[in-house]
């Protein structure tokens, strides 16, 4: 394996991500886990598990990003999610744009120059109407597997319109047309059409740029990325690891220092 010459640590609501980068800046190991709720613990955690990978990190930059970033007490330094994101993407695929990162918990939109930086962007973590929590919940009333929310939603014909938007005044507009015979599949698909129609407003809100990126937890959801293409009438690019977008950028920023 490469000698790691930089880690990056995104410590999100949802998951904990680290990445490390060879000195080139190529992601040579990556980690996703849960996040806990004892975050400095988890760390050094995280930390040792590294340390099984390259042995003595004392040498290794690290930079922190994400809702827990400082928290992570060996970083260097702690730098914002939207800087981290913007470095990861535009190294990622080589060029600028509009990026939409989806998380668990929050949702940004990030517009990127031709030189990878940032030029504006907007970002929604107070409500969780679209976020991939909003459809996580839905989910765990059905009983279905969030796995398979985007297949069922994609191949249903029919689509229910969703009024509400709020995740809790949505989950009780749900169970009122489940109990009149309301299909599962279209209920789902309207859900999904919710939350896409919530990050097109935020792309208007600072102003399309193409090309469109996606990243984040949600984009393994298959109706997300067709639903966004749909509505913006852009072809989306998925980077190769679209839920590190956050670490690899803070690693990048830590080959730096």
């Amino acid at each position: 394996m490469s000698k790691f010459s930089a880690l990056g640590f995104d410590i999100g609501s949802t998951t904990a991500k680290i990445v490390a980068v060879d000195e080139t800046g190529k992601i040579i190991w990556q980690y996703i886990e849960n996040t806990e709720p004892k975050i400095e613990e988890q760390v050094e955690n995280l930390l040792k598990k590294v340390k099984k990978e390259v042995g003595d990190t004392l040498n290794i930059p690290v930079v922190a990003t994400g809702y827990g970033r400082n928290l992570v007490l060996q970083a260097n330094r702690k730098v914002t999610e939207i800087t981290c994101h913007a470095k990861g993407i535009f190294k990622a695929v080589g060029h600028g744009g509009t990026l939409v990162d989806i998380g668990g918990q929050d949702s940004k939109v990030i517009i990127i120059s031709d030189k990878g930086k940032v030029v504006d962007f907007t970002m929604n973590d107070k409500c969780a109407a679209g976020t991939g929590r909003f459809l996580e919940n839905t989910a765990e009333r059905m009983k279905i597997p969030v796995e398979n929310i985007g297949k069922l939603s994609i191949e249903s014909p029919d689509e229910v319109n969703i009024s509400s938007t709020c995740t809790v005044f949505a989950e009780s507009e749900i169970i009122s047309m489940l109990a009149h015979g309301e299909g599962i599949a279209p209920i789902l698909k309207g859900l999904h059409r919710g939350l896409i129609s919530r990050v097109v407003g935020m792309i208007r809100s600072v102003g399309l740029v193409p090309p469109l990126m996606l990243s984040g937890g949600v984009v393994k959801n298959d109706a997300i990325r067709k639903m966004l293409s749909e509505s913006t009438k852009q072809t989306v690019i998925v980077p190769e690891y679209p839920q590190l977008m956050g670490a690899y950028g803070a690693a990048l920023i830590a080959l730096k220092e």
